[in-house]
Parts: C-alpha cells; sequence; structure tokens
C-alpha cells in the first residue's frame, strides 16, 4: 500500500485529511510536529510527505531541509496558507515536489498527490536492463535481440553525459523506461527527475507548467509559481510527445537548451537553469517539420543523441522472454501463483501483430491473469483478454458499430448543440468505466488496473459520472 505522512500541527487537519486519504485508498501516518515527522520517517518510510510550514519548534521549511538531506528522492508537497507562499517557493526551490495553497480544492489536492507520487516511483524504483525475467523484481526493459541490445548500448554510452536525448519509437515501445533508465544511471541520479506529457497538459496550461508565472500574470495568478524546468534544478527534465508541443513553446524551449535560461510567464527576469533535457515522441519529426508544425532549429538541438527503439514486430524473439516478464510481475502483484501459458497460446502470442507494442501485450497479460483459475494461460484466455481490442480494431476495418453510428447521425442531425463532443465523450468514457467495474464485481483496484489508471483517477470518474458499483459478479 502507498503510504503518506502528513506533518501538521493542526489537529482537525490532520484527521479530516487522514480521512480523505484513506478512503482514496492510500496509508496515511501523521506528526504534529517536525521533529515527529522526522522521528517517523526513519522508523517508517513513506511514500510522500504533506508538510506544512507553520509549525511549532522546527518550523516548515527547517523540516523539508531535514527530510530532502536524508532523503533526497522522497516527494515532499508543501502545504501553505497564502501569508507563507514565498517560503514555500523557496521550498520548491530546493526540491519541494510542490506546494499547495490552503483552503484546498480537493480535486486539484489529489491530482497533485498522485502526480508526486508518481515521480517518487520514478525516481526511487530502478529500471533494470537486460535481465533474466524471473531474477526482476520491479520493471525492466527486457529483450536480448541485436535491435535491444543496441539500446542497452546505448543508454551506456549516454547516460553519464549531460547531452539533450531524443527517444523515438512507436507508442507503447517502452520511450518512458528508457528516460528513466538514462536518468538513474547518470550524474544527476540524485537530484529530480520531473516527467512532462505535452498531450497531456492542455496547451493553455502547458507554459505555465513548464516555466512558472509571476503574480499577475493572468486572472487568477495570486502568487508567484516556480515552473518544472526551474524545480529540476540539478536534475532531469523528461519530455514526452514533445512532438505535440505547441509552436509557441518550441521557441521558449529552444532558448532553454541554447542559453540554459527560461523566463517565468509575465515576467522579465532571466533566470539560469540547470537541468538536463531527455524527449520522446512518436511523431514523424521530420514530416511534421515539412508541414510547418515542428521547429527544425529545435529539431536539431533535441536529436544530440537519437535512441531509437524497435517496435515489437520488429523483435518478435523477444516476446517469451516479455510474456515471462509480466506473467512473474503480475502475478507478484495481485498476490497469485504465476501460472505459466501454454505452448500453443504462447505461440499464438508471438505470431500476433502487437500494434500497441509493449503496452497492449502486457495489458493483455494482466486482463487475462485477473480472470484465469490458476491454469496455465489458455488460448481461449488470450483470446478472451484481447477481444475488446479485437473488437475495436474489426471495427475499424468494417466500418463501426452500426448503431453506434446512427445514433451519433441522430444527434449531428439536429445541427450545432454546445458541448455536444464533451457529452459524447463524457458518455462513452462512463460506460468504459462502469463496464470495467461491472467485470471486476465492483473491485475498484482491478477495475482501476484494466483500464491503466490509479485508484484516485479511478475514484474520480466514478464520482463524474455517478456510477452505481455493483458489488457482485453475475
Amino acid at each position: 500500500m502507498t503510504n503518506i505522512l502528513i506533518i501538521d500541527d493542526d489537529d482537525q487537519l490532520r484527521i479530516s485529511f487522514e480521512r480523505l486519504l484513506k478512503e482514496e485508498g492510500y496509508g496515511v501516518c501523521t506528526a504534529a510536529s517536525g521533529e515527529a515527522g522526522v522521528r517517523m520517517i526513519n522508523q517508517v518510510m513513506p511514500d510522500l510527505v504533506m508538510l506544512d510550514l507553520r509549525l511549532p519548534g522546527m518550523n516548515g521549511l527547517e523540516t523539508f531541509k531535514q527530510i530532502h538531506g536524508m532523503e533526497p528522492k522522497l516527494p515532499v508537497i508543501i502545504m501553505t496558507a497564502f501569508g507563507t507562499t514565498e517560503t514555500a517557493i523557496e521550498a520548491t526551490k530546493r526540491g519541494a515536489y510542490d506546494y499547495v495553497v490552503k483552503p484546498f480544492d480537493i480535486p486539484q489536492m489529489l491530482s497533485t498527490i498522485h502526480h508526486a507520487l508518481e515521480a517518487g516511483r520514478f525516481m526511487r524504483s530502478p529500471v533494470h536492463m537486460g535481465v533474466a525475467p524471473e531474477k526482476t523484481q520491479g520493471e525492466a526493459i527486457i529483450g536480448k535481440s541485436p535491435a535491444m541490445q543496441e539500446v542497452y548500448k546505448s543508454i551506456g554510452r549516454v547516460s553519464a553525459t549531460d547531452a539533450t536525448v531524443l527517444i523515438r519509437g512507436e507508442s507503447g515501445s517502452g520511450k518512458e523506461l528508457v528516460a528513466r533508465a538514462l536518468y538513474q544511471h547518470s550524474l544527476r541520479a540524485e537530484k529530480p527527475f520531473l516527467v512532462i506529457n505535452c498531450v497531456a497538459i492542455p496547451d493553455t496550461l502547458l507554459e505555465s507548467e513548464l516555466f512558472g508565472y509571476e503574480k499577475g500574470a493572468f486572472t487568477g495568478a495570486t502568487h508567484r509559481r516556480v515552473g518544472k524546468i526551474e524545480q529540476a534544478g540539478g536534475g532531469t527534465v523528461f519530455l514526452d510527445e514533445i512532438g505535440d508541443m505547441p509552436m509557441n513553446l518550441q521557441a521558449k524551449m529552444l532558448r532553454l537548451l541554447q542559453e540554459k535560461s527560461v523566463e517565468r510567464l509575465g515576467g522579465r527576469e532571466t533566470l539560469p537553469v540547470d537541468v538536463r533535457i531527455i524527449a520522446a515522441t512518436n511523431r514523424d519529426l521530420e514530416d511534421l517539420i515539412a508541414m510547418g508544425q515542428f521547429r527544425e532549429d529545435l529539431y536539431y538541438r533535441l536529436k544530440v543523441i537519437t535512441i531509437w527503439l524497435p517496435a515489437l514486430d520488429e523483435r518478435t524473439g523477444d516476446i517469451p522472454l516479455l510474456v515471462d516478464y509480466f506473467l512473474t510481475r503480475f502475478a507478484a502483484e495481485l498476490g497469485v501463483e504465476n501460472p505459466g501459458i501454454a505452448r500453443e497460446a504462447l505461440s499464438m502470442m508471438v505470431s500476433n501483430p502487437w500494434p500497441g507494442n509493449i503496452r497492449e501485450l502486457s495489458n493483455t497479460l494482466q486482463k487475462a491473469l485477473i480472470f484465469n483459475r490458476g491454469a496455465p494461460l489458455s488460448i481461449s484466455d488470450i483470446t478472451n483478454a484481447t477481444c475488446g481490442d479485437a473488437k475495436s480494431h474489426h471495427v475499424k476495418e468494417v466500418g463501426g458499430d452500426d448503431s453506434i453510428r446512427a445514433w451519433l447521425r441522430s444527434l449531428l442531425s439536429k445541427g450545432a448543440q454546445e458541448n455536444l463532443f464533451e457529452n459524447c465523450m463524457d458518455h462513452f468514457c462512463g460506460m468504459l468505466v462502469g463496464e470495467a467495474l461491472n467485470l471486476t464485481g465492483g473491485n475498484r483496484s482491478q477495475a482501476a488496473k484494466l483500464l491503466g489508471m490509479s485508484r484516485p483517477t479511478l475514484h474520480a470518474k466514478i464520482d463524474k459520472y455517478n456510477l452505481k458499483i455493483e458489488t457482485s459478479i453475475k
């Protein structure tokens, strides 16, 4: 279970916060002072610390310095009242993951906690390379094919340098794991590693997320905020899906790479920064340049070193190793015996095209294992686990489900409607989450695994779509 330590002298806040986080599935421990919090870290290593700045005795900033000195990769979120925002900014510059201003916006707070836990996991969970699957407990880059041997060599040669790296490959091929391996074997491994997904963050927020902003920069900017680039001082920033970065931000990114400096949104001060940039994309950057959608000068700044990840259909000989690895890993996570896989089922997996690459293969095995009854995975187990994907591929080929298309046509025939796209997406997303909960008998942990999301995110979806949860499998 993921454990969160709350350090705050406000008894009521601690109690309320502890109740909220436990409802979200987290383990929680609390301390009423900085000194007690530091002692607790020595006793029970948490995955995240929520730290108030105003504490009796040793104040929050002093407490943070002690925690950061003991465990530099332990993410800390600072809790602050408006009047102590500048101190919170100082803590962020010193390595705190982020700060939140009281009173809290609960959904935003839970989102910050989720991302902080992910950042902590990325920094602290080692990524193994080229090892035997049965000897690997955590996350690993698996494969013995010639193409993967070249990837390992590239990581070994490049990781100890400060060179900018561009990782290229199809979606689901493991680009994030390569970025983490580069970080963990680098000279910056004791400094922050922050991930920014250029697709997941709306264009209007991406600039402030990367570069920060000054008070008054826009409506709602009530105080200064440090951006992720500045926050990661001395460390590494991984820009995932950089091919989708808006053109106006590409110019600022070029300046960062050329001059090692940034400007906060709404600010005039040029701030020197010391970060290493690792970027990744599944887009054809050369085509984007030709279409005027990606800056050629930024392209050459990014591709100082390029690491190409092969698609799974280019290294089918690695599939048995990957199957062995994922079955061992998921069985351990689910607390069940590894049932193995029948020879004919493995042969089918080797011959399958896997357009989603390793991500699709791992999701298939995870779903098959959840519904497995202990016998080696059979062809039917794999077929049932992939039937949803196979159906979606079939829909593309034959033109889609007629009833759904008829429903959509009837909506569109009514003319322009406000928020039609968002309403339709909410309708289908609600159906998807509901089906996952029905399939797992209301088990939220298993449903979250099926959907590839965290439990807090699933809870937010359940509330958003007002879903009724069945507690028994029918």
